[in-house]
């Protein structure tokens, strides 16, 4: 069991008790009031998964205003895998905000800036020269990493893939699949975006290589040469798809092969939350350029680019940057995360999670067969929902099912194309006791 307590110093986050605990219905009285509070004052089109209205948060635990104690397993959807608030962030922000809250690196620059750049430099993937830079957002890590391979190769056209989600800026909506919530009605999105085939294996007969094979023959057809090729190696809000095994080093080779710039988006999978430290590490792919965010800083808003020197060097001085992009606290937040997550073995513990998640939602699938596919790498878990003995997706039943494990006190998302896929993003920090809990949950709502 790993627990943010562990640790000398002590928190209020860490010193949540690490328990289910239901005082009121969900929601109860006082989120409700809330609840009416955000509509008057908050606009229509930011959603919310909870109906409940947080005051405290640890470990593997959610605490809302009316006492109620929830299990969580969304982690702020990815961010918060050492745990919220844990200790020695806590000690680095403070320290940090006593000393200087901004100044603007690109103004009068400071040494945690660079510090940072150094970890990413040394942690992602390769052992090649390396440079990094920080932004605020994973959506504008995402649209930088774009415009640097734009400057390197002196082309404009990006691919992403089906079902690909890369955040609600003009152009990484146009890089995104989904329609909605995330396009409709934004449009135009930005130009020169197009689109190949994923591996999608639980509704796919193709192997990685030859899924690669067309994805490739798509590209060649459609544009040539891109700039850039733009992936999740896990796939996110699309459902958690793992790519066959094969596709994405087939898919790396082919850009390595034509000068075209193979970006890795790791926003969701980056920073020990899929059993590796990175997930392009699974297969052995060495991105040229890297795309950091969530999980980077532990809450606090930061996002990076990190890639090979003569890439990441293309853009002429003053060309990347922007006002917040890599802010002194949320530096002292990443530094500190890192530090949290090699010292505490927090790579292996993913994997325990991954074994425990699978072998208890394994049993749940020999009895109902309307879980369709059990997928997903470390503790970046999911199960497709479909109809009894088909492939045909069930979003009613996801919601269903999440609407009752809500009810319960667990915290679970749903995302998918199709809406029908319950994704699990534990904290690292929770207990297994806590994920059983959870897992019991769960299945009482099947």
């Amino acid at each position: 069991m790993v627990d943010g307590s562990d640790h000398g110093g002590m928190t209020l986050a860490t010193s949540l008790p690490q328990a289910r605990r239901l005082a009121t219905e969900i929601p109860g009285p006082l989120s409700r009031e809330l609840m009416a509070r955000k509509q008057n004052a908050v606009a229509r089109g930011v959603g919310t998964t909870m109906p409940v209205f947080a005051v405290r948060a640890g470990g593997g635990v959610v605490e809302d205003v009316d006492g109620n104690v929830l299990i969580d397993l969304g982690s702020g959807i990815a961010v918060t895998t050492v745990g919220v608030s844990a200790p020695r962030v806590v000690d680095a922000v403070r320290e940090q905000a006593e000393a200087f809250t901004h100044t603007c690196f690109m103004v009068t620059p400071y040494e945690g800036y660079v510090a940072v750049a150094e970890q990413l430099n040394r942690l992602t993937p390769g052992t090649h020269d390396k440079r990094s830079v920080l932004f605020n957002s994973g959506a504008e890590a995402v649209e930088n990493a774009v415009k640097i391979a734009r400057a390197y190769t002196g082309r404009q056209a990006v691919v992403a893939f089906d079902h690909a989600y890369h955040g609600r800026t003009n152009l990484t909506m146009a890089l995104t699949a989904k329609s909605m919530p995330y396009k409709h009605g934004f449009g135009p999105f930005a130009p020169e975006v197009y689109r190949a085939p994923l591996s999608y294996p639980f509704r796919d007969e193709l192997d990685g290589p030859a899924a690669a094979r067309r994805a490739i023959d798509v590209i060649e057809k459609q544009i040539g040469k891109p700039a850039a090729v733009v992936i999740e190696p896990i796939q996110g809000e699309g459902g958690f798809i793992v790519p066959a095994p094969g596709f994405l080093p087939a898919l790396a080779q082919w850009c390595r092969d034509n000068d075209v710039v193979f970006i890795a988006d790791e926003v969701q999978t980056g920073f020990a939350r899929t059993g590796a430290l990175f997930a392009s590490e699974h297969e052995g792919i060495v991105p040229d350029l890297l795309v950091s965010a969530k999980g980077i800083a532990d809450g606090l808003p930061l996002s990076a680019v990190t890639g090979r020197a003569e890439i990441m060097d293309a853009a002429h001085a003053g060309g990347l940057g922007g006002t917040y992009g890599g802010n002194p606290i949320a530096c002292a937040a990443a530094l500190a995360t890192i530090e949290t997550i090699e010292a505490e073995g927090l790579v292996e513990r993913a994997r325990e999670i991954e074994r425990l998640m699978k072998d208890r939602l394994s049993a749940l699938r020999e009895r109902d067969d309307r879980i369709g596919d059990i997928r997903g790498r470390g503790a970046m878990i999911a199960v497709e929902l479909v109809r009894a003995g088909t492939t045909e997706p069930d979003p009613e039943l996801a919601r269903s099912v999440a609407a009752a494990a809500h009810a319960r006190g667990v915290i679970v998302l749903t995302c998918g194309t199709y809406g029908n896929v319950l994704r699990f993003l534990p904290p690292l920090s929770i207990s297994d006791e806590l994920l059983h809990d959870a897992l019991d949950v769960l299945a009482e709502g099947f």
